[in-house]
């Protein structure tokens, strides 16, 4: 059996904003694939997102699309998220900006919602694309990770949040969740490089399936788990001890 490459967490190498182009646009594409192959009933079955069903999550990132093809639409969700964030009792503005969204599309149906996201996944790539520097440049502060820019939320936040929304859909209707190294490997990667940077700790972490890997930082007993449960767990889907107890927002 070949010995499996241990990657030194320092050494994962960050992703540019040409490569977060290509994986932006690949996970939309993923992201509409597995829309349009929900069976009718699926589309109301609960997720791991509190109080969201799959049509939720599914309105959400249309949402989220729609904001980044139209500063218009964008502008419009951050108005309204304070007030949302309030009726919610929640705590940061994105589960405001989010839950806007969710509202203001819940009366389409699932036709509606993909023929939504179909039409407007190349804007919002685009735009996400070719932000201007100064743009991109701008500061702004995520729980957990701490003080990162513009450009960190479009080149990274935006795709792993579609991602991880996919594997939502994925685990509450049992729709096939496609997954390559080449894709959600990196993906992966990247998260866990930037989970990493969040503690201190020591770890071996092996990740098994398609997207996994073997990650170290130090010396310590292997923690052996399942790539997309790993990420499950530290987004606070799921729960975990040691090293998997340090969060990683998603």
């Amino acid at each position: 059996m070949a010995a499996v490459t241990r990657t030194a967490v320092q050494d994962v190498p960050p992703i540019g904003r040409p490569e977060a182009a290509r994986l932006a646009r690949a996970e939309y594409q993923r992201f509409l694939e597995m829309l349009r192959g929900l069976d009718p009933d699926g589309w109301e079955r609960p997720t791991d997102c509190t109080r969201w069903t799959v049509k939720d999550v599914a309105a959400h990132i249309v949402g989220e699309t729609e904001a980044f093809a139209s500063l218009r639409e964008f502008v419009h969700q951050w108005r309204l998220a304070p007030r949302v964030r309030r009726e919610i009792g929640a705590h940061e503005l994105i589960d405001g900006v989010n839950e806007v969204q969710v509202r203001e599309r819940r009366a389409l149906s699932p036709a509606q919602l993909i023929e939504r996201m179909a039409d407007r996944t190349e804007a919002a790539a685009r735009l996400r694309e070719r932000l201007p520097r100064p743009v991109r440049a701008v500061p702004v502060t995520f729980p957990v990770v701490g003080r990162r820019s513009v450009g960190y939320l479009v080149d990274l936040v935006i795709t792993r949040d579609v991602w991880m929304h996919r594997v939502d859909i994925s685990r509450a209707t049992g729709a096939n969740l496609d997954l390559t190294s080449k894709h959600d490997g990196r993906l992966v990667a990247d998260m866990v490089s930037d989970w990493a940077a969040t503690h201190v700790d020591p770890f071996v972490l092996e990740l098994t399936g398609p997207a996994g890997g073997v990650f170290v930082r130090g010396d310590a007993v292997p923690t052996r788990v399942d790539a997309v449960e790993f990420l499950r767990v530290v987004s606070g889907r799921g729960s975990g001890d040691g090293v998997l107890a340090h969060p990683l927002p998603l």
